[in-house]
């Protein structure tokens, strides 16, 4: 009992110092999207308290930090703009509905079916917006210009060193997470030498009370769902995409495996509750969670810490929040977007297959225009695409002629939609003999397109008074062609003897 009690008490110390760094960098960047949103800081706060503390809970992927983001914030804009922030309310209730029942439904497993470029264009994509969202830290508030002279060198100088401390403190002890030791000393250094330099309590005041419970002052009508509905399924799509792939991501970096319909369930719940509390919404944060990651926070503990912390700083301890300079959470994303971006793509990219260089690229470039869910629709399509012209490119034939006289067309490859042209141009039905057999041993029906080319192929045969059979198809073929009943006209030649191999496993 004692020692499983010491067990505890050290990971929840060791829990603690990553909980506390991400916090400090959650204030921000909630208050920044809350901005984002058009509405006010403690929306996003909440939001970023709720999900956080649900998902660090319940959720599919152990040291992952959710909260609220840019990615959601920029799709609610209108929303807000044109009915006001009760329908923001209700389509978070809504999207939470849609993600758990995404999880319930085990959507989730299809975060496998992003390849692998599609990820590190994901992956670099959201370095670069990380690394734009800061700048505008440079900007004056007043004129909207750039920072010069002085300020621009003092604020350069901070971020500087913000990033040494973090980059080289771990080389000579870990004992207290870099980016928490940066944030403290930047923050002791500019207040104890009175520099002129932007706080966190310049961009808004955070001090509020408990959130509370409220439901969404909206019709419940028909007229309203229209209204949510659209948003509510964006939201959840881009959530949802933006977490399984921070799971996949942070899978990679912990060589563990996280849930990811857990995940989506985690989710879902979070925003529900989020939604009848005032929050605006959230799913999971690449940078956090590499902040969090990277200073020890593998466990639940350390995002349960995070949300914890964030909620006393909201009700006790905003005055600290507020007294942290800008400029050292600039230097601690940067350093973020230095360890996020996969800079070996840029060398892979001469080396792998120009069609995977090109959805890398165009990944990257569409999650900096658009969005996330956008961009990973984008490159999963082309994905697709790409492997299914080289698939058609793999179909082809031997012939022979048995002692019968009967013309075989051994055919080898997959018989679908992109290579069924390919699969009418083996064929020559003018000059074959009277009867012919397509020996589908080497070769596998896949679609309805696959089934249509069959079809074709027979009538052609009919046409000419020639007989068309079909033979070695694999139980799963066979059935496909049972199933399409009288829509394919086909003889099929019977081989008992002869077992093909099924998708089961043996």
């Amino acid at each position: 009992m004692f020692d499983y009690i010491l067990r505890r008490s050290t990971h929840l110390k060791d829990a603690l110092l990553p909980g506390l760094t991400v916090t400090l960098v959650l204030v921000p960047e909630a208050v920044a999207f809350s901005f984002v949103a058009g509405v006010e800081p403690l929306v996003g706060l909440y939001a970023t308290f709720m999900v956080g503390l649900i998902t660090a809970a319940i959720g599919g992927r152990p040291g992952m930090i959710s909260g609220a983001t840019g990615a959601l914030a920029v799709v609610v804009i209108q929303l807000v703009a044109e009915h006001g922030i009760q329908y923001l309310f209700a389509t978070v209730v809504l999207m939470g509905i849609i993600q758990i029942g995404a999880g319930v439904a085990k959507m989730g497993k299809f975060v496998r079916l992003i390849p692998h470029p599609v990820m590190l264009g994901f992956v670099n994509g959201l370095a670069i917006i990380i690394f734009l969202a800061q700048l505008s830290n440079f900007k004056d508030r007043q004129t909207g210009g750039w920072v010069t002279g002085e300020r621009l060198y003092l604020m350069l100088g901070l971020v500087a060193l913000t990033m040494a401390i973090i980059h080289f403190l771990p080389k000579l002890t870990k004992a207290v997470p870099a980016s928490l030791a940066a944030i403290l000393v930047v923050t002791g250094l500019v207040h104890g030498l009175n520099l002129d330099t932007r706080t966190v309590g310049d961009l808004a005041q955070v001090a509020g009370g408990l959130p509370d419970f409220n439901i969404p002052d909206v019709p419940w009508n028909l007229e309203t769902l229209k209204i949510i509905l659209p948003y509510a399924v964006i939201l959840a799509a881009v959530g949802l995409i933006e977490s399984l792939m921070t799971l996949s991501l942070i899978d990679e970096i912990t060589e563990t495996r996280g849930r990811g319909n857990k995940e989506c369930i985690g989710q879902g719940v979070a925003n529900v509750v989020t939604g009848f509390f005032g929050g605006m919404g959230g799913c999971a944060m690449i940078g956090q969670s590499m902040i969090n990651i990277n200073s020890g926070g593998r466990g639940r503990a350390s995002g349960i810490l995070a949300a914890l912390f964030l909620l006393v700083f909201i009700l006790f301890a905003s005055s600290l929040i507020e007294m942290i300079p800008l400029t050292a959470l600039v230097g601690v994303m940067f350093m973020v977007v230095i360890g996020t971006f996969a800079w070996p793509s840029i060398l892979l990219i001469p080396k792998i297959p120009k069609s995977d260089a090109f959805v890398l690229i165009l990944v990257s470039g569409v999650t900096v225009v658009t969005d996330l869910a956008v961009a990973v629709g984008v490159g999963v399509i082309v994905s697709a695409l790409v492997f299914a012209w080289k698939q058609a490119q793999k179909i082809w034939v031997r012939t022979e002629i048995d002692v019968k006289g009967v013309k075989i067309y051994k055919l080898s490859g997959p018989l679908f939609f992109g290579s069924v042209r390919s699969f009418h141009d083996l064929f020559t039905p003018n000059e074959d003999p009277i009867e012919v057999v397509i020996d589908f041993q080497d070769s596998r029906v896949y679609d309805h397109s696959g089934l249509e080319a069959i079809n074709a192929l027979t009538e052609r045969y009919l046409g000419l008074g020639k007989f068309l059979r079909l033979k070695h198809l694999s139980p799963e073929c066979a059935q496909l062609l049972e199933n399409a009943g009288s829509m394919v006209d086909f003889n099929l030649v019977e081989d008992p003897r002869y077992h093909i191999s099924t998708d089961r496993l043996a």
